[in-house]
């Protein structure tokens, strides 16, 4: 691991969403060495049996928040209550996610990927950052494919972030000239705007540590539960295995460790983008925009506050 990221801190409380599953989930584990963990997503029986495990262990402590990111009004409440629980918060591990193969919608007709991905996360750490103590370290989940020159993404069909507008990425509108697969865009672009908030907001607030990671590809993830059972059964049982022999290849065990070591380590460091090994990397070359960066964390704060004033 990288010496930008320190030793670790002292015991806490780190919020983690999405951890029923995958990186998450072993995320969470980890981290209820360091601390309380407050666990955040969208099935409540499967939030009580990771909690039920945690709290099973001689140090482990978890509390569970209910909380659907492909919906706004949802992410909200989450973020209030976690708020009443009063918790010493030292870090937030933005982990949710989908990838769908294919133009999926939220219950509102907003494109899915882009919702759940980029809007809910955004509005979730928006909603909490006023709230969290100088130095506490907001962790987003990024993804290599958001750049179009990276090889390896480029070569399982990705063409790199398509991002138009905000407004635009909620109708699931891209650039075009992007993958045959719209679910590509949509995925892409929800994660180049993932790493774009991270870069702005670690300048737009200095008392917090903004930072991102990329896992790497990790086959034996929930992410792609959209596939078909084909697909689905190739990537755990055919591509999991071959893990330790692809160079960017992952386990969700050893990506958490990583992560784990991002949001505890005692380093100040800020705007920091870690590949999955630990090691600072660069993002594309639009994302690395200042410009870039600031027109979407804009466009998304109006966005965000143009939905909260319709009505219900």
């Amino acid at each position: 691991m990288s010496d930008i990221i320190g030793t670790p801190r002292t015991a806490a409380a780190w919020i983690v969403t999405g951890p029923t599953s995958g990186i998450g989930y072993r995320t969470a584990l980890d981290l209820a060495q360091h601390g309380t963990v407050v666990l955040v997503g969208r099935n409540p029986h499967r939030l009580k049996e990771v909690e039920a495990e945690i709290n099973a262990r001689p140090r482990g402590h978890a509390v569970s928040v209910t909380g659907d990111f492909s919906d706004l009004s949802s992410v909200r409440r989450a973020a209030a209550e976690i708020v009443t629980l009063g918790l010493p918060i030292a870090g937030l591990l933005n982990n949710a996610g989908v990838s769908p193969m294919g133009p999926r919608h939220t219950a509102q007709g907003w494109d899915l990927a882009f919702t759940t991905n980029h809007l809910g996360p955004f509005a979730f750490t928006e909603a909490l950052v006023p709230h969290l103590p100088d130095g506490a370290n907001v962790v987003f989940v990024c993804s290599a494919v958001e750049d179009p020159k990276r090889r390896t993404a480029t070569l399982a069909g990705y063409r790199g972030g398509r991002y138009i507008s905000a407004e635009a990425g909620l109708r699931g509108e891209w650039l075009p000239g992007g993958s045959p697969r719209p679910g590509m865009d949509a995925y892409a672009t929800s994660k180049q705007c993932n790493l774009a908030t991270v870069l702005e907001l670690a300048r737009e607030t200095p008392r917090l540590r903004f930072n991102a990671v990329e896992p790497g590809f990790n086959p034996a993830t929930g992410l792609g539960r959209d596939a078909g059972p084909v697909a689905r059964f190739a990537l755990r049982y055919v591509a999991a295995p071959l893990v330790p022999f692809v160079t960017y290849w992952n386990t969700p065990k050893r990506a958490a460790r990583m992560i784990t070591q991002v949001l505890t380590g005692s380093s100040d460091a800020t705007g920091v983008y870690y590949d999955e090994k630990g090691r600072p990397m660069l993002g594309s070359d639009q994302v690395r925009d200042a410009a870039f960066q600031a027109r979407v964390v804009r466009e998304t704060r109006a966005l965000l506050a143009d939905i909260a004033r319709q009505p219900v």
